[in-house]
């Protein structure tokens, strides 16, 4: 039987996190430079996406909620060109210039629907003052049904804890992409989304079910979080919440061709059907439903509402 997804014209989102430039080279390789043993690419287009948070913001908006993104960028042209295509993708920016720091750019090389190499530009945020982030992160709480943290590990949330204690004094539903292992910066959340490597990072190797449960309620429960949701590549996802038995869904993806962006594609999907008023079990399936979809396209592409209404026209999902 297929499920309908809901209608989020007035679901309002709010995203924070590390907002990135996404850059990519194309063109087509024949030969081998004669100065060293690699493949000459002559560049035929020049394309660039947001990436990070303005990729979870990006795709949050395809699905037709209201989206409104905080980060942090560079006084430069990746920053301009960034507001642009976030603009142009209907997101509301409120993105704070720090003159001393580039825009986070990441610089990849394609030739043949080919990876050849990634450069990246960065100079972290770690450091940065900027009370810009907390001042308009607050200042768009007011209409939101729901907060999503992206958390790249660049230093734009080095200070996520008075943020999440912000969302949720105005009883908020806050998801987190989490970084690193130091997941206590994120207690209190309604939810955070760790791959199955970055789940084992903080808990340690878990060679079966039983453990992943075991040891996925002890970090929830620690964390004092409504949810815990592990994102398991092929094995697709398990939402374990308080009182309720696990919830383990299978893969939806047809064809895996890079996993880049993935993860910005749950936790958008899943912070939209939040701000709709769906509970977390449902939210979860259609976020699944939507990184089976992701993981077939190159880089960082937002998931329509089209692509994902004929996904959950097909059989059940679970």
């Amino acid at each position: 039987m297929s499920v309908l997804l809901p209608d989020f014209s007035e679901a309002r989102l709010v995203v924070a996190g590390d907002v990135m430039f996404d850059r990519y080279w194309h063109g087509a390789t024949t030969r081998i430079s004669p100065e060293a043993p690699v493949p000459i690419v002559k560049v035929e287009n020049d394309e660039y996406r947001a990436g990070g948070a303005g990729n979870v913001a990006l795709n949050a908006a395809s699905l037709g909620a209201s989206v409104s993104l905080v980060g942090l960028v560079g006084q430069d042209e990746a920053a301009q060109l960034l507001a642009q295509k976030l603009t142009a993708g209907g997101v509301q920016c409120c993105l704070v210039n720090v003159p001393e720091r580039p825009t986070i750019t990441k610089l990849r090389v394609i030739s043949r629907h080919q990876q050849l190499i990634r450069l990246d530009f960065e100079t972290d945020f770690s450091n940065v003052k900027a009370p810009g982030i907390e001042s308009g992160f607050t200042a768009l709480l007011d209409g939101a049904g729901a907060v999503v943290f992206s958390d790249y590990g660049k230093g734009t949330l080095a200070q996520i804890s008075s943020l999440i204690a912000a969302a949720r004094e105005r009883g908020l539903m806050v998801v987190v992409d989490p970084k690193g292992t130091n997941f206590w910066r994120y207690r209190n959340a309604s939810v955070i989304t760790p791959n199955m490597g970055e789940f084992e990072a903080v808990v340690g190797a878990c060679p079966d079910e039983a453990t992943v449960r075991e040891r996925g309620e002890a970090l929830r429960e620690h964390l004092s979080l409504e949810a815990l949701l592990i994102t398991r590549s092929e094995r697709g996802m398990t939402l374990l919440q308080k009182g309720e038995p696990p919830l383990n869904l299978p893969s939806h993806a047809r064809d895996v061709f890079d996993v880049t962006g993935a993860g910005d594609t749950v936790v958008a999907t899943l912070g939209v059907c939040l701000a709709g008023g769906l509970d977390l079990p449902q939210a979860t399936r259609f976020a699944n439903a939507a990184a089976g979809i992701a993981v077939g396209k190159l880089g960082t592409v937002a998931v329509s509402r089209a692509e994902l209404d004929m996904v959950l026209s097909l059989p059940a999902l679970d």
